[in-house]
């Protein structure tokens, strides 16, 4: 009884995921939507549309040792009474799952000698210790230092976009003349992204990556649909992170970059199955591609979980969170989002077909 139960639940859902794929696309672009409104916000109400850290926007890291455990939450609670008008952090420093030293990092401007002074004192003074300079170290990432380096890391995801969409071009794109077009531009605005300073060259950029999705848009739909989906994937992975109020640092972008590869690798699966493979039906390859996709994402959400649970590290965890939040959106990039346009473009290809048949 409960076996015949079971089968009705999921023959059920298996008919709304064939029959109402297009109805179904509305779960993956209202998150789109709602990712670009809180993102929006975020760079409205604070000025920056992420949540960095010292080391993408400069300031102070302060690191202690410490024989006995603190209370990190009560200790960045009384430091940010002491500087309100400065983001104020405090991290575990841990050896064997034991806590062995605190990192309080404040966004202090290095030139503000006398107020990184004020800082430590302020630190002792919550620890109940007078802090000498044996007793601490301290690293001093400027602002100008922070924000370029930030800019950088950002210009290497737009040149990965770019040359990610190459890629996946040269495998769907319909002929060699446009293979080698889009190529060619995707090399020129990676280089441009990477080596510009200035608006012209920026403006450049924009205007080859306008082109090349003219190019997905006009000829290669599977090649768009891909791109789109990783974009969605990386756009709600980094919402959920603002809402979070995860701290990104450098390791945490490259998560992002990590992130870009393995939705390019879901998504070039499912293309290839459903768009390269001829046995069966449609929906059988989908459901192939389906089977492997999940079985590669359950294998991967389970070592990210178990990195992250069992790390002492503040670094890793924040690459493996970041990570876990992209495999869970990257189900319903991939799952649904892809599979509908590719769908969706699999029918009107075929209503052409017998269109020019017809005629």
């Amino acid at each position: 009884m409960e076996e015949t139960e079971t089968k009705d639940k999921f023959s059920g859902i298996k008919k709304i995921y064939e029959g109402q794929y297009k109805k179904l696309l509305i779960i993956p672009f209202t998150l789109i939507f709602i990712a670009i409104l809180l993102i929006a916000f975020k760079a409205v109400s604070t000025g920056d549309f992420i949540n960095r850290d010292v080391s993408l926007k400069g300031g102070v890291t302060v690191t202690i040792p410490a024989k006995q455990p603190i209370d990190l939450t009560q200790l960045e609670n009384i430091i940010s009474s002491k500087f309100p008008a400065n983001d104020i952090a405090t991290k575990s420093l841990s050896q064997f799952g034991a806590q062995v030293g605190v990192i309080i990092e404040a966004d202090i401007e290095q030139d503000q000698t006398g107020k990184i002074d004020e800082l430590i004192i302020e630190i002792g003074n919550a620890l109940n210790k007078k802090l000498t300079t044996q007793d601490y170290s301290v690293e001093i990432v400027g602002s100008s230092l922070g924000a370029s380096f930030f800019k950088e890391i950002t210009r290497s995801l737009i040149a990965a976009f770019l040359f990610m969409g190459m890629v996946v071009f040269l495998y769907f794109g319909p002929n060699l003349k446009l293979k080698v077009l889009v190529s060619f531009l995707s090399i020129l605005g990676g280089i441009f992204i990477l080596f510009s300073r200035g608006l012209f060259t920026d403006s450049l950029v924009f205007l080859f990556s306008i082109v090349l999705i003219y190019i997905f848009l006009r000829w290669s739909i599977p090649s768009l649909a891909v791109i789109i989906a990783v974009f969605s994937d990386i756009l709600i992975t980094l919402a959920i992170v603002n809402l979070l109020g995860i701290k990104l640092s450098s390791a945490g972008i490259a998560a992002f970059l990590m992130l870009i590869g393995y939705s390019v690798d879901t998504n070039i699966l499912l293309s290839i199955r459903l768009l390269k493979r001829k046995e069966g039906t449609g929906m059988e390859r989908i459901y192939g591609a389906l089977k492997t996709g999940l079985t590669m994402t359950t294998t991967t959400v389970i070592a990210v979980t178990v990195t992250m649970l069992i790390t002492q590290s503040e670094i890793i965890k924040q690459i493996m969170l970041i990570l876990l939040i992209g495999l869970v959106a990257d189900l319903i990039s991939t799952w649904i989002q892809n599979v509908g346009i590719l769908r969706f473009y699999l029918e009107r290809k075929a209503k052409k077909r017998e269109s020019e048949i017809q005629s």
